[in-house]
């Protein structure tokens, strides 16, 4: 399954995550595969992962939510979509 995790470095915790980023690069644990990353000039930032074991995408929140505020979304790619759209009856 794949997720969207977006994020928000709050002011006073900039240092500390910047640190953290630039010391561990960030990675996901074991089980969890990032596509994709990208960061914003004003703090805050977007990354798909994918995994199926959702306690390993919860892992890595926990890793990271003293100093980032989080959002995980489970989501589907446009295939995926579409396979759902097309059994949907209006």
């Amino acid at each position: 399954m794949k997720f969207i995790v977006k994020w928000k470095i709050p002011c006073a915790t900039r240092t500390t995550a910047e640190q953290r980023f630039l010391a561990t690069g960030g990675q996901p644990p074991a089980g969890v595969q990032l596509i994709g990353r990208w960061h914003s000039a004003s703090g805050w930032g977007v990354a798909i992962a994918e995994t199926s074991d959702a306690k390993a995408i919860y892992a890595w929140a926990q890793q990271w939510n003293d100093v980032l505020e989080l959002e995980v979304t489970p989501c589907l790619d446009d295939a995926e979509g579409g396979e759902v759209i097309a059994t949907t009856k209006r």
